[in-house]
């Protein structure tokens, strides 16, 4: 699972929609009630400007994702409309070292896109868990989709908004959970915002 290298085809998103529905059971809705406070945690955390202490929930193996789309005929949205991790150019093909980069940069204070800091205000929703397995440490992995809205206001004026679906894997560590694979579609062809500095 921690292969850099493996296609976006065999990630999360073809994984989750090939998988069969898990059980809801008492299983499933305690470990979906933790999760959902993980997420909730975590977008406290980007929209307070906490990002330091965001990048502690983050697994050192992250592997941050954000495809492109493209307009495609009827027929040809599962093969062609998105690009892919290793074959194209996406919005974000990131780590967590990558991640912690933008970070400092934005807490330089003088990065010219976040200088005055955006006001941010993070909607997340639709959480569902769509696989639960032990990793080879013996670590829980939770497969987990869910929708996100996002407001930014920079400035006096300036007001974007980015709506889509994440595709996450969540481990269970000795240090609680940490977010190891995120996956963001975009619902957006061309970006319509003038950069891209929040965090999904």
């Amino acid at each position: 699972m921690s292969d850099i290298a493996e296609a976006t085809a065999s990630t999360l998103p073809s994984a989750a929609a090939a998988a069969p529905r898990l059980a809801r059971d008492a299983r499933y809705f305690e470990c979906k009630r933790e999760i959902e406070e993980f997420l909730y945690d975590e977008a406290n955390l980007l929209d307070e400007r906490r990002f330091q202490e965001w990048l502690t929930t983050l697994a050192d193996d992250l592997r941050y994702f954000m495809p492109m789309e493209y307009n495609v005929k009827f027929g040809e949205h599962a093969t062609r409309e998105l690009t892919r991790r290793e074959d194209h150019m996406s919005w974000f093909n990131e780590g967590k070292w990558s991640i912690g980069k933008r970070v400092e940069q934005i807490l330089t204070g003088v990065h010219w896109a976040e200088e005055p800091l955006s006001r941010v205000c993070r909607l997340v929703s639709n959480v569902q868990l769509s696989a639960m397995q032990d990793n080879a440490a013996g670590e829980l992995e939770v497969d987990t989709t869910s929708r996100f809205l996002i407001y930014q206001n920079r400035c006096e004026y300036e007001q974007y908004f980015f709506v889509g679906d994440r595709f996450d894997r969540i481990r269970r560590t000795a240090e609680g959970w940490k977010l190891a694979r995120r996956e963001i579609r975009i619902h957006q062809n061309v970006l319509l915002a003038k950069n891209l500095t929040v965090f999904f």
